[in-house]
């Protein structure tokens, strides 16, 4: 499968991936599992082409996330049966991004993987979650 794209970046780890990492694709997105995996399954969403952010991402590209993101769940929820999903995309430095190329954490959830998980994805503010 050819992920080079015109607007790649030679310096960029997800432009330069090894096929052997895939586990699905579609026209515009590659399914990989997370080397520094929150939890069992912890699946990347990752553009082709090298755009910076979900802001920046298409009509076309945004409507099929969503259709990717699902059969990565499907994939998840085979292997793996968890018991709930986050859904994580962070845009910019300062909302956690390290790599500046559009990826989409789905991240399986287990009972009892945190001793409360109220709050969710509030939690990145600590104390925000508590409510």
């Amino acid at each position: 499968m050819e992920l080079s794209k015109p607007n790649s970046n030679e310096d960029c780890i997800f432009c330069n991936l090894d096929e052997k990492r895939i586990i699905l694709t579609s026209d515009n997105f590659i399914v990989i599992s997370d080397a520094y995996p929150v939890s069992v399954g912890h699946l990347l969403i990752v553009s082709k082409n090298h755009i910076e952010n979900f802001f920046l991402l298409n009509e076309q590209e945004r409507f099929e996330l969503t259709d990717i993101i699902n059969k990565s769940r499907e994939i998840i929820e085979e292997k793996y049966k968890p018991d709930g999903f986050n859904i994580g995309i962070n845009c910019g430095k300062v909302a956690g991004q390290t790599i500046m190329h559009f990826h989409c954490h789905l991240i399986p959830r287990y009972v009892g993987d945190v001793p409360n998980p109220r709050g969710g994805v509030r939690q990145i503010i600590p104390g925000k979650g508590n409510y």
